[in-house]
């Protein structure tokens, strides 16, 4: 059986088309991924993200543990703000990515949701010996994303809403609210790489919220946005999936995430053999390109060198809808990672020539 978020039935009376996904059974599009891609790039447009978990930890030693299991210094988020970080196994390669939100006495862990059981074992083994408490309050709270250059103006004018408390929200910043007549927890943060907020609240309320949002500004304001245009939005400013530019067999320097590894604030896991792979430099890593021959460079399709042999593969590829063009993100040697380098992908059994372009192909538009 397929899990369900709190909203299927919302989702179905929209129209949507339901996939799996992470063993979820989720809206992959509603009017169209390209018309939900654009919606979002130039208005706003609403995702349910409640199949991500939720993982909160507290207790005296809840910082040295969040710092000793992830790959950012957590002593470094201020109250009120949140940051990004990688789980990372031994040998370095990256269990999952998370988003760590610093709350009064707790921090809230937020991780993918086809790892949600995988990162809850994780945590549960390596809290051994700290005195912290995880709960999971994955089916407790919904999770909704409004994203987009017009989701501040639309958020500061619903019911309940504190305009100047959004407006004041900065970048990654977190706090308690209310919205609707109920207590929200709203972030500045998102996966599209424009403006945006996530808001958690508790699961029974997720109807109201959704079809509440949806409401906002002039009818058809606000796009219901499925999987499709996630991915899509995400894909353009090369933003990381799990899965596709990080994995078990990945590691940051590889997936070009050495800036969220922070060595010098001491021991966590993985440190040792991080350190040693970024003195002695990844042999491969991700890089952008555009194709030069027709065709369109799907996940997983083989890389080739102009030569002939096999050399890596591609993670994320299709058509981008803001830039009207097929790219791909490949992981490839070092040596064909650099702007202007090419190499073949191979695509219905036939090479194409590809040349790396700079990353991100799409400049994130955060409010900072």
């Amino acid at each position: 059986m397929l899990k369900r978020t709190p909203l299927f039935d919302a989702h179905l009376a929209a129209g949507a088309r339901m996939v799996e996904f992470g063993g979820w059974e989720m809206p992959v599009q509603y009017s169209g991924i390209v018309d939900e891609h654009q919606a979002v790039r130039h208005n706003a447009g609403l995702f349910d993200i409640s199949h991500m978990g939720r993982v909160m930890v507290r207790g005296p030693q809840a910082a040295a543990f969040l710092q000793y299991v992830v790959s950012c210094d957590v002593g470094a988020i201020p109250l009120g703000q949140s940051n990004y970080g990688l789980l990372c196994r031994p040998d370095g390669g990256i269990v999952d990515d998370v988003f760590i939100y610093h709350l009064p006495d707790e921090f809230l862990v937020v991780v993918n949701a086809a790892n949600r059981d995988k990162d809850w074992a994780w945590l549960q083994q390596h809290a051994h010996g700290f005195d912290v408490e995880l709960e999971d309050r994955s089916a407790r709270w919904a999770m909704l994303a409004l994203q987009g250059p017009a989701a501040e103006t639309l958020l500061a004018h619903a019911e309940d809403c504190e305009a100047s408390e959004i407006g004041n929200l900065p970048f990654h910043g977190v706090a308690l609210t209310r919205l609707f007549g109920i207590n929200v927890l709203i972030a500045r943060t998102g996966y599209t790489g424009e403006d945006g907020f996530e808001l958690f609240f508790d699961a029974p309320h997720a109807p109201m919220v959704w079809q509440r949002l949806l409401a906002l500004g002039t009818p058809g304001s606000v796009k219901p946005c499925g999987l499709g245009a996630r991915d899509s939005l995400r894909f353009e400013p090369c933003l990381a999936l799990y899965g596709h530019e990080i994995g078990e067999t990945i590691n940051p320097y590889e997936a070009r995430l050495g800036w969220v590894v922070k060595l010098e604030k001491g021991e966590f896991v993985g440190r040792a053999a991080l350190a040693a792979i970024k003195a002695q430099g990844p042999g491969r890593r991700l890089a952008g390109f555009e194709l030069l021959g027709r065709g369109v460079a799907r996940g997983d399709y083989p890389v080739h060198a102009v030569s002939g042999e096999p050399v890596g593969f591609v993670t994320t590829g299709m058509p981008s809808p803001t830039l009207g063009k097929p790219l791909g993100i490949a992981m490839v040697p070092v040596a064909l990672s650099s702007e202007g380098s090419e190499f073949d992908v191979i695509i219905r059994e036939k090479p194409v020539r590809a040349r790396v372009i700079k990353m991100p192909f799409y400049k994130p538009r955060y409010k900072k």
